[in-house]
């Protein structure tokens, strides 16, 4: 059984910075394609980043585009979202998910095609 923890998340001012981390237990890390996504209250859940098995292949959605960094250490079995130029419009809180890839240059961007979920961290960004 695929197990996700979040951590990392917090209050930081408009402008900061954040560091999110995802650590995946129960089985291969590796042979998931990873995601970040966040959900703000009364809002949809978005996708924030996705990232392929072995790292080579990302995407960012415009609104966090050339701010936001997702990348992934394979023999630490965690993925990371590094976040900078932080803005209010970015409180939300942030889900880390998984889907177990065969071909290792795929990524996705719904929440439909993710199985697996963490909890969820809470980021809030103070103006």
């Amino acid at each position: 059984q695929v197990q996700l923890v979040e951590s990392g998340g917090g209050l930081v001012q408009a402008g900061g910075s954040l560091r999110l981390s995802c650590a995946l237990s129960g089985r291969t890390f590796s042979a998931y394609v990873m995601g970040w996504f966040r959900q703000a209250p009364g809002k949809e859940r978005d996708i924030v980043a996705t990232i392929s098995r072995s790292g080579g292949r990302t995407y960012y959605p415009d609104s966090v585009s050339g701010r936001f960094t997702i990348s992934r250490d394979n023999a630490r079995d965690t993925v990371y979202l590094q976040m900078n130029v932080l803005k209010s419009e970015d409180t939300a809180v942030y889900y880390c998910a998984a889907v177990r890839e065969l071909r290792d240059s795929v990524y996705y961007t719904k929440i439909q095609e993710f199985d697996y979920w963490g909890q969820g961290t809470q980021v809030t960004v103070s103006s």
